[in-house]
């Protein structure tokens, strides 16, 4: 007999199939194969009780303060910690406790739904001379050299920009941003090139968004998250796809000093009104993709914790977007150039991938759709 430990992160499913374990089985047996953890905040003493004991009674837990089970104290935080299959029973059965757990029991069952999102690379194209990163600008004719570029490296979706809005960037005229996008949007329009890849625009305004949806663009970029009813009107009636980032104040000022109390459940939150006004504007979740806007007013710190939570944001049931590609958190873990940026890009992407995101925004098609090959061969 040999035995031999494996990663947690292996295929199970591919390796029961490969065992020729029944389907049932495999069913089974898979929810038991990754550990789901919960971090639930100002939870009822009287209900910590409960789901303690009914945690421990399927075979999960709940980590929680000193003085709990004497009631030394009103409310509590508290960690649940259970495989696939413990959440699945465990939601079930707090639906008939008290003290808010039926509440809780409809969050949890949330987070357990199953997305079928495979990973999309999006590539950017920055028509203007502004954009943080020289290597990602291309105006007129080496516009449409690197568009035709990122599509022979794989790309399966490039994003097409006119503005820039680094952190300390000032606001460009429309008239300006329309031109500068125009005749690309034009050229991508007569090449057909939207039938070998789809195109977003990155835009907020309705005025650009509109005329590039008008010509074969699907997605609408925009980094102030639907705040424009205009906007949400113009995606809603070319029934396209738009990308809902989180921003806290405006370019020119939101690194200095941003501050949040939980990054996490405030950008949540966001998320959470504008998919409702999307919807009232008739924009279906398949349409919406929710970007935590790494770099919009967020330190270092506050980037970090969103990746590393960016699965709390799959219970909306959209696609995740993520776009680090060289930003300037690298710089701040370790010193780098713009020019040198692309590991630590990758290793960012690659956990963002990992935590739930399933679309990745960068400069370099053809180095991220060869890590990402690697990395899912290795999976």
């Amino acid at each position: 007999m040999q035995i031999k430990r494996i990663s947690s992160n292996s295929d199970v499913v591919k390796i029961m199939k490969e065992l020729n374990v029944d389907k049932p089985g495999i069913k089974i047996m898979s929810k038991k194969s990754e550990v789901y953890l919960f971090y639930i905040k100002e939870l009822h003493i009287g209900a910590a009780n409960i789901l303690k004991q009914d945690a421990l009674s399927v075979g999960a837990d709940l980590a929680l303060p000193n003085g709990v089970i004497t009631c030394n104290f009103k409310k509590c935080d508290a960690l649940l910690i259970g495989t696939k299959k413990h959440i699945e029973i465990l939601s079930r059965k707090e639906l008939a406790q008290p003290y808010g757990l039926k509440e809780l029991a409809k969050e949890l069952k949330k987070y357990i739904k199953k997305s079928d999102f495979k990973l999309k690379i999006m590539g950017v194209i920055n028509a203007n001379e502004e954009s943080f990163y020289p290597g990602s600008r291309f105006k007129g004719e080496r516009a449409l050299e690197a568009i035709e570029k990122m599509i022979e490296d794989g790309a399966d979706i490039i994003d097409i920009g006119g503005v820039s809005t680094r952190p300390g960037s000032d606001e460009v005229d429309e008239d300006i941003e329309f031109e500068r996008v125009k005749g690309i949007i034009d050229f991508i329009y007569k090449a057909r090139l939207f039938e070998q890849v789809d195109f977003s625009i990155d835009s907020y305004r309705p005025k650009v968004v509109e005329y590039a949806l008008d010509r074969g663009f699907s997605i609408a970029n925009d980094i102030t998250g639907l705040e424009n009813d205009e906007m949400a009107k113009v995606v809603a009636n070319y029934g396209a796809k738009v990308v809902i980032m989180h921003k806290k104040g405006e370019p020119k000022t939101m690194q200095i000093d941003p501050r949040y109390e939980d990054v996490t459940v405030e950008v949540a939150e966001f998320f959470k009104k504008r998919i409702e006004k999307a919807e009232r504007f008739g924009i279906t979740r398949e349409n919406i993709v929710l970007d935590p806007g790494i770099g919009f007013g967020k330190s270092v710190e506050h980037n970090l914790e969103l990746l590393k939570c960016l699965s709390d944001f799959k219970k909306f049931g959209c696609e995740i977007l993520v776009g680090a590609s060289r930003k300037s958190m690298i710089d701040k873990i370790i010193p780098t150039p713009v020019e040198e940026r692309l590991p630590g890009t990758l290793a960012i992407h690659i956990k963002a991938y990992e935590e739930g995101a399933s679309i990745v925004r960068c400069h370099d098609v053809k180095e991220h759709r060869q890590a990402f090959a690697v990395y899912e061969r290795m999976r």
